[in-house]
């Protein structure tokens, strides 16, 4: 007889560690940023990862994808989800772009899943996710607004590059997601994530030998920031957001992205003692609520007669 609580917290827990894991690849793109150019960093932190991953697939004797059109799937997804999105990501906040701005523009992503999802893959919406869309977006705008309005008076600090690269990074991981969620189910995971960081890899570092000079100053805070990134967000995160679309929607998936924002407010408060405005802390509570709203299943009632468990 399964245990009820201990599996509610492990359906909790599972999410709960993605956001926390996720949300702190933007402070590790800020402390690497400084020793390399964005596409350059992300380049062979995708050929690292993929090796890792490879090497670690092969000690595991896992299964390799079966047909040659998951291996196109998987290669579809890295480039959408890590050339793409994190590409956008990393050169918008190399152009100086704050980081409230790319999470107001990012934020956008589970909206514009919802709306993909119900055409390509048919999932149903209720009124009550689309209402906890709109409060996750609006937590969002809370929580980032101090930040907001602090870089409006920064020269430059709202570029239309930066923009723009914002813009390619909430495309592509809302095309990434629900690829992955349209194709990739029987992909097997470890193989197929590695195929995921090659085919980024095979654009990224193109990218960055025509437009960078592909200069990295290897200093200790450059390395720890990609062990960082290679280890908890390209082993620990990804892997996890794949398993997160197998159990669950797009939709529900997507909405998670909203709680990345005030995580990355309350990481900076605990590490660095940036204390967050008041108006903050109630945009986490409004975002986290938006959030409930979308993944947590409406209790329907029982039958008449029916004893409750």
């Amino acid at each position: 007889m399964t245990d009820p609580g201990r599996s509610r917290l492990q359906r909790l827990g599972v999410p709960a560690l993605f956001v926390l894991l996720w949300s702190t690849g933007f402070v590790g793109a800020q402390y690497g940023l400084p020793h390399a150019e964005p596409l350059t960093f992300l380049g062979l932190r995708m050929v690292i990862a993929a090796s890792l991953l490879a090497l670690i697939a092969l000690v595991l004797r896992a299964a390799v994808p079966a047909r040659p059109a998951q291996y196109g799937h998987s290669a579809a997804v890295g480039l959408l989800l890590h050339a793409g999105y994190l590409g956008g990501v990393f050169v918008a906040i190399s152009l100086g772009t704050p980081a409230g701005v790319s999470a107001v523009v990012v934020s956008l992503q589970p909206v514009l899943t919802v709306v993909l999802a119900g055409r390509v893959l048919g999932e149903r919406t209720a009124p009550r996710q689309w209402l906890g869309l709109a409060l996750g977006v609006a937590g969002v705008v809370v929580v980032v607004w101090p930040g907001l309005t602090a870089a409006a008076g920064q020269a430059g600090a709202l570029s239309t590059p930066g923009l723009l690269a914002c813009l390619v990074a909430l495309a592509s991981g809302t095309a990434g997601t629900v690829y992955q969620k349209r194709y990739g189910a029987g992909v097997p995971l470890l193989w197929g994530t590695a195929v995921q960081y090659a085919a980024a890899a095979a654009v990224l570092l193109p990218g960055a030998v025509a437009t960078e000079r592909m200069t990295v100053r290897w200093t200790g805070e450059f390395v720890l920031a990609m062990l960082w990134l290679v280890l908890a967000l390209s082993l620990g995160a990804v892997l996890l957001l794949m398993l997160l679309l197998r159990r669950g929607t797009a939709a529900e998936v997507s909405s998670l992205f909203y709680l990345v924002p005030p995580a990355v407010a309350l990481e900076a408060w605990l590490l660095f003692g940036t204390v967050p405005a008041a108006v903050s802390l109630a945009g986490v509570a409004l975002t986290a609520g938006g959030v409930a709203l979308v993944v947590v299943p409406r209790r329907r009632p029982l039958p008449v007669g029916q004893p409750a468990q």
